[in-house]
Formats: structure tokens, C-alpha cells, sequence
């Protein structure tokens, strides 16, 4: 589930137009963020099965990012932070915060729905939890790709961008899913769970930047300070 956390970001960025759309969606693949950085650093893992091909579907050990009570702690720490990012917003700070949040245990729940019952409620050793979607793929798919259009043009028709940047975004979003869905459908398995985890990162970085680029205000440069 990738896309369909982009989606359910734009979603999100829909309701609050003065947040550029960029910090819903990190805050939507934060866990992700946390994750890849966790499992290069030996903290958590993924383990690429034998039957890789068949099922898709890697083995975590993630209670740090994915965790139940680790979803929360992440969510109240990103509503915090855009509680003080965001002081602009006088009176809407709270709700700004409050999607945030929203945002980020998006993901989790998400997650809960497609992954095995592998995410722990507490931590390592507690119970754990997931509706195993993916073991019927064709449907979890499916899903994935209502939930991305369906954001995407929700997003667009009420963000009152000009032609060009929605052309833009659309172009962007539709490419995250065909590439979501070749990664759970004909990709190869990844070569290794630290090049899986570095190439997912870096995918993760590159469309958080380009997509806060994009949602930045109207007209806005970026220039070079001078002295």
C-alpha cells in the first residue's frame, strides 16, 4: 500500500488548503520514513520469503514504525509539530495539526487492513494485527486504486490549481500507482531487504520533495538569497 496512502493524503490536503499538500503526504508515509530508516540502521527488519513471487508479500518485524501504540506516539508528534510549524493558521492551528495527525495514522490503519497479522498492538512480542488483504490481491488492488484516483480527484477538483500543476500532480500520482501495482504484480524480488529498504527511502524522499514543490504557493520562486 503506497498509492493509496498518497491518495488518502490528497484526501486529507483537500479539506485544508493552506498546508501545501507536500507535508500531508509525508505525514502519510512517515511510518514508511521511519521504517526504512529503522531496517537500515538493524532496528527493525524485512525478510524476502521463498514464495516471494507468489504471494508479494514481505515478512516485518516493525513495532517501532508500524506498531499500534508507535502509530499513535508518531501521530501526536506530528500533530505537534505542525502545531508549531504552522502559527500562520491562528485559529485553524488545531485542525492543521488534528489532520496531520490524521494523516499519519492513516497509514497505519491502512496498513492494518492489507498487511498479515504481523503489526504488533504495544511491541515486539505483544499481540498482533492485520486483515490480510493482500492475500487476495486482486481485490487489495483494486482498493488501492479507488483510493488513489478517488483522492486524486477529489484533490483536484477543489484545490483550485491552475491546469498545469493539476496536470502535473495527476501525471505524478497515476505514475506512483503503476508502479505500485507492478511492484505487487511483475516486479522482480528485491535483491537484498537493505537495497529494498534504501530504494524505498530514496522513492519516498524524492516524491515528498516533488510534491511539496508542487503544492508551494502560486507564484513563489525559490531564489537565492543575495547578499
Amino acid at each position: 500500500m503506497f498509492a493509496g496512502h498518497l491518495g488518502v493524503a490528497l484526501a486529507i490536503g483537500r479539506v485544508e488548503r493552506r498546508v501545501n499538500v507536500g507535508a500531508f503526504v509525508t505525514a502519510a508515509l512517515l511510518l514508511d520514513v521511519l521504517l526504512w530508516i529503522l531496517v537500515l540502521l538493524g532496528l527493525e527488519s524485512v525478510r524476502i520469503p521463498a514464495d516471494f513471487e507468489r504471494t508479494r508479500q514481505p515478512q516485518y518485524e516493525f513495532a517501532y514504525s508500524h506498531g499500534l501504540a508507535a502509530g499513535l506516539v508518531w501521530s501526536a508528534a506530528a500533530a505537534a509539530l505542525g502545531w508549531l510549524a504552522l502559527p500562520a493558521l491562528r485559529g485553524a492551528r488545531g485542525r492543521a495539526a488534528a489532520l496531520l495527525a490524521m494523516a499519519v495514522f492513516s497509514h497505519w490503519l491502512l496498513d492494518a487492513l492489507v498487511h498479515r497479522p504481523e503489526m504488533p498492538l504495544v511491541g515486539a512480542g505483544s499481540s498482533t494485527i492485520g486483515l490480510g488483504l493482500w492475500n487476495h490481491m486482486p481485490v487489495a488492488l483494486l482498493v488501492e486504486a479507488a483510493l488513489t484516483v478517488g483522492g486524486l480527484g477529489w484533490f483536484v477538483a477543489g484545490a483550485g490549481w491552475s491546469r498545469q500543476r493539476s496536470l502535473t500532480l495527476t501525471a505524478l500520482t497515476l505514475g506512483v500507482l503503476v508502479l505500485t501495482l507492478a511492484g505487487m504484480t511483475v516486479a522482480p524480488p528485491p535483491p537484498s531487504p537493505r537495497a529494498m529498504a534504501g530504494t524505498s527511502l530514496a522513492t519516498i524522499v524524492v516524491l515528498c520533495v516533488a510534491l511539496t514543490w508542487l503544492g508551494r504557493p502560486a507564484g513563489r520562486r525559490f531564489t537565492l538569497p543575495t547578499a
